[in-house]
Formats: structure tokens, C-alpha cells, sequence
């Protein structure tokens, strides 16, 4: 008996399910974790009551548009109403400031991609790659 015992666990133990592996980051891009409002699939960083304010550099404000698997994405929109923190994959580019040299007051780029339409609602709004998300017990403030 004294013998099985240690063959029972070694058998056991490849057969318990693991935890779901974080899928590796490619090299240009971070994970982050950011706490906020959904509203469809737009995203407004804001910091919740009692916590602090996040080290990633993000300010409150900010505002991301949402990507990913759709099951996700479902269960993030049935809980429009309540502040959740979001774990994703963004372009760091993305998250670096606006670029280029400041320079009387403005900022002077070389280059860069060609010009898009500014009134185009989403000019403006980085995309999350959404790998999970978590409720936090606060409300989202009113629109």
C-alpha cells in the first residue's frame, strides 16, 4: 500500500488541468492592466474609489477601442454598467506619447503614415487586444 500511494499521485498528477498559460507578448507590444468603463467596444480608462492610480503610464481618460475573442467581448458588454480591469495586448508605439520634436509650442514629425480622416470617430482610439477581464465592485460613472 505504502508503495501505491506514490505511484497513485505521479499518475494523478499530468492528468489535473493546468492554468490557462498567458500567451507569449510579441516584441512590439505590452501587456497591461487597466481598470475603466465598456461601452460597447469602447473603453474609458478611470482609476476606481480607494485604489491608486496605476504604474503603466496610462492616464484616466484615455480612451481604447476593444479587440478580441467575441465570448470575451459579450461578457464585457453584459457588464456595461460596472468598472472592469482589463488585461490585453497593446502596440507600444501606441502607447508612447504623440512623438516627434516639441517646437514653438507644437510638435514637428518627419515622415509617419499619410493623414486620416479626422472625422472619423475612431482616429484617435488605440485597440486593445483583450485577453481577460475581472468585475471590480464599483459603478461606472454616469454619461
Amino acid at each position: 500500500m505504502r508503495r501505491l500511494l506514490p505511484v497513485l499521485v505521479l499518475v494523478a498528477v499530468p492528468t489535473l488541468p493546468h492554468a490557462q498559460e498567458e500567451r507569449p507578448v510579441p516584441s512590439d507590444s505590452s501587456r497591461v492592466r487597466i481598470a475603466g468603463c465598456a461601452h460597447d467596444r469602447a473603453f474609458i480608462v478611470d482609476v476606481p474609489q480607494g485604489r491608486e492610480r496605476s504604474s503603466n503610464g496610462i492616464a484616466p481618460g484615455r480612451r481604447f477601442r476593444l479587440s478580441g475573442p467575441r465570448s470575451v467581448l459579450g461578457n464585457i458588454r453584459r457588464r456595461e454598467g460596472s468598472m472592469v480591469e482589463i488585461t490585453g495586448l497593446v502596440r507600444k508605439s501606441d502607447l508612447a506619447g504623440p512623438g516627434g520634436v516639441r517646437l514653438f509650442g507644437g510638435r514637428v514629425r518627419i515622415g509617419g503614415a499619410p493623414p486620416r480622416d479626422r472625422n472619423d470617430p475612431m482616429y484617435n482610439q488605440v485597440v486593445i487586444d483583450v485577453e481577460s477581464f475581472q468585475l471590480l465592485p464599483d459603478s461606472c460613472p454616469a454619461r
